[in-house]
């Protein structure tokens, strides 16, 4: 009984401290194509003046989660 809770505890443990990695994001390298099947989301660089970094998440259509960084030019926009 002692080890069916014990292995219970670490499979709860193991699954709560996957849940909280974040995917590293990596430099997008235009050379190597990107198999997106869902953007989750694009970091907002409206106020950003000039070449500015952006980060983009995304679920492949194996369903991974992945980050890249990339740059962008930014809008110039004030927020009001």
């Amino acid at each position: 009984m002692k080890t069916l809770i014990s292995l219970l505890l670490t499979v709860i443990a193991t699954s709560a401290m996957a849940a909280d990695n974040a995917p590293l994001a990596g430099q997008y390298n235009p050379a190597q194509p990107l198999d997106i099947a869902k953007v989750v989301s694009v970091s907002d660089t409206a106020t950003a003046c000039g070449v500015v970094p952006a980060t983009m998440e995304y679920v492949d259509h194996q369903g991974q989660t992945h980050r890249v960084t990339y740059n962008v030019i930014g809008d110039c926009t004030s927020s009001l």
